[in-house]
Order: structure tokens, then sequence, then C-alpha cells
């Protein structure tokens, strides 16, 4: 159980030392992991940014995964998706209001830069916690494409199932805890507020 986010990043960031040093690029996945990549870059001495990618979700549950999408429409299923979705249309509207959402993201929180390139550097990207890990393989997905030096997943929690489904994404994984019973991310904070979109650019502001 982890107090709150940035106690996690805390001891992700222990765990991540070996890259102080190096000008490691750590990306977040929005909103949660944001400050938490803030923590983790700062105490590393790296630049902090965000990798935009989003779940595809079930008709009848919106928390539930059933694949992700990242920015360049390159689109991750779950090998259970067409069970839970009879609809083959669902699938192509739910990526075209996913990609709709990571446009609009895109230009409120780094208007004024381009994301930062992660050519040939060490990549650091950071989530919350992984539930089915879709959001997670989309980013590392979309990271791998741009060429960088080396690819790391680092999370706090996740079940062991899930990050076995990571693990060929990425060069690494850190994950601090991998409980055999695992209902959802949240269950393993104390304090786990929503991140608003005005944390995130206010964040973001202070790396432009």
């Amino acid at each position: 159980m982890f107090r709150d986010r940035k106690e996690a990043a805390m001891l992700l960031a222990k765990q991540l030392h070996p890259y102080h040093g190096q000008h490691p690029l750590v990306l977040a996945i929005p909103r949660g992991a944001v400050p938490m990549a803030k923590i983790i870059a700062n105490a590393l001495a790296g630049d902090m940014d965000v990798v935009l990618v989003r779940k595809l979700r079930a008709p009848d549950n919106h928390e539930f995964a059933i694949g992700s999408i990242d920015e360049s429409g390159w689109t991750y299923l779950a090998e259970y998706a067409h069970q839970v979705v009879d609809d083959p249309s669902y699938i192509e509207n739910e990526k075209t209001t996913q990609l709709e959402i990571m446009r609009e993201r895109r230009n409120s929180y780094t208007p004024i830069r381009p994301p930062l390139d992660p050519q040939e550097r060490i990549v650091i990207i950071v989530d919350d916690g992984l539930a089915t890990g879709s959001t997670m393989i989309a980013a590392l997905h979309a990271v791998r494409a741009k060429h960088p030096q080396k690819l790391i997943c680092a999370v706090p929690v996740a079940p062991a199932e899930t990050l076995a489904k990571v693990a060929p994404y990425a060069d690494e994984i850190v994950c601090l805890d991998t409980p055999q019973l695992f209902y959802s991310v949240g269950q393993f904070y104390q304090s786990f507020p929503q991140v608003s979109d005005e944390e995130v650019i206010e964040l973001l502001k202070k790396d432009q």
C-alpha cells in the first residue's frame, strides 16, 4: 500500500537511480502519472514530458480496456476484445473518439513546443499502475518507433501476468509490487485523487 503517488514516485526514483546523470527522458501517461514523472525526472536530473495514449473502452464498462491507441493511430487490441465487442464499427468509432481527445490534449498540454524527442535517449515511461497493460503497450510502441537508446517501463504496481504481456515491448521493467490479488490500481494507494488537466498543464509549463 502506497501513501500516495508522491511516495510511489520517490520509491521508483530510488530503483531508477542507476540512470542518474545519464539525462533520461521521463514520459508520463496522463493524467495520473504526470506528477510522478516530474518527481522522478527531478531525482534523476532528466527531462519530463507526456506520451499520449488512450485506452479503448468496453461498450458497457468504460473503465475496462479492450485495447489502446497512440497519437499516430496505431492500435493494440487485447485478445479478448472481439469477445466483448459484437459490433466492429464500435471499435472504429472508439478509435476516432480517443484520437480526438489526444489531439485536444496535445494542443493544451504543449501548445508552444513539440513533444521532446526520445531518439537516442534513455526513456522511462511511467504510469501509476497497470491493470490490463493496454495503455503502457501503446506508449512503449509509440516511443520505440522513435528509436530510443533504451526503453524502460516503470510502475509502482501491476499483476505479474500484465507485466509478462508488457515485457516484449520494453528493454527493462521496474515494478515495485506484483500482488496476487489485483482488482484496480487505486486499491494500492491510501490517497488516489484524480489529476486534473490544469495540474498537468502547470507541471509541463515548468519544463518549457
